[in-house]
C-alpha cells in the first residue's frame, strides 16, 4: 500500500554547475581587481577576499574559456597543469577541477577527491568554501557515503548561516539510508519549517516514511490530516490516508476520505474501487457498493469476473433488490458451472414471484448436483 512512496525511488538532482555558477567562482580572481572594490569586499566578508597571483589566473582564465567552449577535458588538462605555490591558488585550483569533474559527470570520485584538497585549508573565500562544502555533500550523497554527507550539510549550514528547506531535506533523506528512522523527523519538521512560505511535499513524505516503517500509524495519520489540506489537489495522499485509517481500523474515517476522493475523481484504481465497495457493505451500505461495482465493472475498471460478479450479485441482495441479485446470481452460475448459484438464483427468483423462471434455475441446480 506504500509502494508510491518507496524512498528507494526518492532521488535528488545530480550535482551539476551551470556556467553562471562557474562564472560566479571566477569572478574577480582572473584580472587585477580595483583596490577600492577589494576593500569593498572585504568589509562585507567575514574572511578576507583573495585573489589568485597573476600567473596562476592565465591559466585559470584559459581553462575557463575551454569550458566556455565545452571542451571540459581541455580545461582539466589545463588546470592540472598548474603548478601554484600558494596555498589559495592550490585551493581554488583544487575547488575549480572538483567542479570540473563534478560538471563532466560520473567522476565523483575524483571531484571529491579535489573537494578535499579544497576544502581542507580553510582558506577559500566565504562563497567558494560554502559552494564547495555544499557541493562535497551533495556528491557523497551520490555516492552513498551517507554519513560523511550527513556531517557536510550541518557544517555547510553552520559555515553559512543558512536555513535552507532543501538541504534539510537531504539531511532527512541521509538519515532515511542510514536507517536512522527517528532521526529523520527533526530534520524533515525543520524543513517544513523553512518551506512555509512556497509548501514542499518531499519532507510530509520523509516524515510519513519514518513513522510508517516504525508502525507508528497514528503519527502517520497526523502528518496525512495536515498534508491534505496543504495539497487537496494531490490524489495519493487521499487514498494513502483511507488506507492509514484502515491499518488503525477506523472504517468510519476511511470510508469518508475514500468517498470524498472518489467523488473528486481521485480513485483510478480496482483495488481502490473495490476498497470503497467493501466499506460501503461494511458501513450498511450496500446499495452504493452495489451501483458503485456495476457502474465500474460495466465501464471495464473492474473485471467481470466470477469474484467481483459475486460480490456484485451479494451487495444487491443485502440491499433488497432481489431481482437484479437473481440477475447476477444467475451471470455467476453460467461463469461457474456450480449448483449453488443456480439455486441462489431460483430462490431469489422465486422470492420475487417469477416463478417460470425460478423453475429451470432449480432444476439446473438439481442436475449438477447428481451428476456428482
Amino acid at each position: 500500500m506504500f509502494k508510491q512512496f518507496n524512498l528507494k525511488n526518492f532521488s535528488f538532482i545530480k550535482a551539476s554547475t551551470s556556467l553562471v555558477v562557474i562564472a560566479s567562482l571566477l569572478m574577480g580572481q582572473l584580472v587585477v581587481a580595483d583596490n577600492a572594490m577589494a576593500a569593498a569586499q572585504e568589509e562585507k566578508k567575514k574572511r578576507p577576499t583573495q585573489l589568485v597571483g597573476p600567473s596562476v589566473g592565465k591559466k585559470v582564465q584559459k581553462a575557463f574559456e575551454s569550458y566556455q567552449e565545452d571542451d571540459i577535458d581541455g580545461a582539466l588538462v589545463i588546470l592540472k597543469d598548474i603548478d601554484a605555490s600558494k596555498d589559495y591558488d592550490k585551493a581554488y585550483v583544487s575547488r575549480f577541477i572538483a567542479v570540473m569533474y563534478a560538471t563532466k559527470g560520473d567522476h565523483e570520485k575524483e571531484a571529491i577527491n579535489y573537494l578535499n584538497q579544497a576544502l581542507a585549508p580553510d582558506i577559500l573565500n566565504e562563497g567558494d568554501q560554502g559552494e564547495a562544502l555544499k557541493l562535497l555533500a551533495d556528491l557523497q550523497m551520490q555516492t552513498k557515503d551517507y554519513k560523511n554527507a550527513l556531517a557536510n550539510y550541518y557544517a555547510w549550514m553552520d559555515f553559512t548561516g543558512k536555513n535552507d528547506g532543501g538541504t534539510w531535506v537531504k539531511i532527512a533523506q541521509a538519515n532515511y539510508e542510514l536507517k536512522q528512522l527517528d532521526k529523520m523527523i527533526v530534520p524533515a519538521d525543520k524543513a517544513i519549517a523553512a518551506y512555509a512560505d512556497k509548501p514542499n511535499q518531499n519532507p510530509y513524505i520523509l516524515k510519513l516514511t519514518s513513522y510508517y516503517e516504525r508502525k507508528k500509524y497514528k503519527e502517520a495519520i497526523d502528518v496525512l490530516e495536515t498534508v491534505i489540506l496543504i495539497f487537496p489537489e494531490n490524489k495519493t495522499w487521499w487514498t494513502q490516508l483511507s488506507m492509514f485509517y484502515l491499518l488503525v481500523e477506523n472504517y468510519p474515517k476511511a470510508l469518508q476520505t475514500l468517498d470524498l476522493a472518489y467523488k473528486q475523481g481521485f480513485l483510478e484504481k480496482e483495488s481502490q474501487i473495490k476498497t470503497l465497495a467493501n466499506l460501503y457493505s461494511s458501513n450498511e451500505s450496500p446499495y452504493k457498493a452495489a451501483t458503485l461495482l456495476e457502474k465500474h465493472i460495466a465501464s471495464g475498471l473492474v473485471k467481470r469476473d466470477d469474484k467481483n460478479i459475486s460480490t456484485l450479485a451479494n451487495a444487491w441482495h443485502a440491499a433488497q433488490h432481489v431481482s437484479t441479485a437473481a440477475k447476477y446470481y444467475g451471470e455467476l452460475a453460467k461463469m461457474t458451472g456450480e449448483a449453488k448459484h443456480y439455486s441462489k438464483q431460483g430462490m431469489l427468483l422465486k422470492q420475487d414471484e417469477q416463478f417460470a423462471k425460478a423453475i429451470p434455475a432449480v432444476e439446473q441446480s438439481i442436475r449438477i448436483r447428481d451428476k456428482k
